[in-house]
């Protein structure tokens, strides 16, 4: 990012990930060593490992112009080689901390490639989204300003450095506004209880963890705003996050191709749960049924959320170029009077259609995590004879019987909405954010 290290000069930590930190001028010098190596590359991979020397590395290849290519360290081999060929990375970088340059190298253009992230759908190996300097830089500066985010906060967070929560956000972010990072290595609660920040990030897994541990919850009640996303935070965990800290959590919504379009803001004290807010600077969004028409903004007509906005990706690595204009997120949503959005959840999995209903899984799921028993819930549509798909619900549960459930969602939602079909399960499959991966369920 052109403004990335402005700044950044003098001795204070600004970087700190376990037990290993970084002054400004440490990083800024190790850094520039690592740009001198890479200059020219198009391309370079970094193996995105909980280091202070994976942030040297990226924030290097970004200041010599070179596209940097995060790799998940968990990554298969298959996986691995199908990234690094896709991508065009011209070599995998490490930074070493004993080597130091005093290089300076100009702002790479706007429209210059950033990022190449690889992203999984549901089908298919990962696609690489291209993400300009530009995109990350509207992204940033209107992330900023919707949470009042300054040079005085301490960011903490423990997620991981290859997807956008804990790279864009929880690293560039960082160094763009010019706060302090800790990153924790693992997102545990009693790392981040004792890392004393300003602002938090957390994805719902983490933030369960969080509030079964009330003494680690309690010590964020200092904290000035704790952000949630990657996933569909559960409304009896945002309660207990509330009532444990005393701090509406900060819901937001984005996916690798857009960055973060929709967030709730530091300057609104509502934050309802499972809202995840308004479009931040710069972004529209429509909410629209199957033939496009946009759905009245009633709170409760759901549609696929389309988004535009400066943060958009340029397209996917070696397919066509995003045109521009709106992009079909393929997420399901609602939007009520005040502007505020509601995400449902994925069209291809999270929208059920039962006799004739168009019902979210999501709303669903949250009423059977306010039963007491149930500690995990996924909700799917199964095929049916008469109703075309029923509600089927995978769920983590102690002590409590099927139609007991079925008669609490029952009671909670309309009828139609209640599963008819609970399959208990010891855990439910998740990616490394904590996503429910429901395709695997259904298989």
């Amino acid at each position: 990012m052109m403004r990335l290290l402005a700044g950044l000069t003098d001795q204070r930590e600004v970087v700190r990930v376990g037990a290993d930190a970084l002054s400004a001028e440490r990083l800024v010098s190790c850094a520039a060593a690592v740009a001198d190596e890479v200059a020219g590359a198009p391309a370079v991979a970094v193996l995105a490992t909980p280091a202070v020397e994976t942030v040297v590395a990226m924030v290097g290849a970004l200041q010599a112009g070179a596209a940097v290519v995060p790799v998940p360290p968990d990554s298969g081999p298959v996986e691995r080689d199908h990234i690094l060929r896709d991508s065009g990375a011209a070599l995998t970088v490490t930074a070493d901390l004993r080597r130091t340059s005093d290089s300076r190298y100009p702002p790479p253009a706007p429209d210059r490639t950033a990022l190449i992230m690889y992203t999984s759908g549901t089908t298919g190996a990962p696609k690489g989204a291209i993400l300009s300097h530009g995109a990350v830089e509207a992204e940033l500066d209107a992330l900023a300003e919707a949470w009042a985010w300054t040079s005085d906060d301490v960011l903490v967070h423990g997620l991981p450095l290859f997807h956008v929560h804990g790279l864009v956000l929880g690293v560039f972010g960082a160094l763009r506004v010019g706060c302090g990072l800790r990153h924790t290595v693992r997102p545990q609660p009693e790392a981040y209880a004792e890392a004393a920040g300003t602002l938090y990030f957390g994805v719902p897994t983490v933030w369960s963890r969080v509030v079964a541990q009330p003494d680690a919850a309690r010590a964020l009640a200092g904290a000035r705003l704790l952000v949630s996303g990657s996933a569909a935070l559960p409304v009896p965990v945002y309660e207990r996050l509330h009532g444990l800290t005393g701090q509406r959590p900060v819901e937001r919504y984005g996916m690798t191709e857009t960055l973060i379009t929709i967030s709730n803001r530091a300057d609104d004290p509502e934050r309802p749960p499972g809202q995840v807010g308004l479009p931040i600077a710069g972004v529209r969004t429509r909410v629209v049924d199957d033939d496009g028409r946009d759905v009245p903004a009633d709170g409760e007509s759901i549609g696929e959320l389309w988004v535009r906005g400066p943060m958009l990706f340029d397209g996917y690595r070696n397919l066509p170029p995003f045109a521009g204009g709106w992009f079909q997120t393929g997420d399901i949503a609602a939007v009520g009077a005040t502007g505020r959005h509601r995400i449902v959840g994925r069209r291809s999995i999270d929208l059920i259609k039962s006799g004739g209903y168009r019902i979210g899984a999501g709303e669903v799921e949250d009423a059977l995590l306010a039963h007491p028993a149930v500690r995990e819930a996924a909700v799917v549509g199964t095929p049916h004879d008469e109703l075309g798909q029923q509600v089927t619900a995978y769920v983590v549960a102690d002590g409590v019987a099927a139609a007991d459930l079925i008669k609490f969602v029952a009671w909670t939602l309309s009828a139609h909405k209640r599963p008819r079909e609970i399959r208990f399960t010891d855990m439910l499959p998740r990616n490394a954010m904590g996503k429910v991966q429901k395709q695997k369920l259904l298989e």
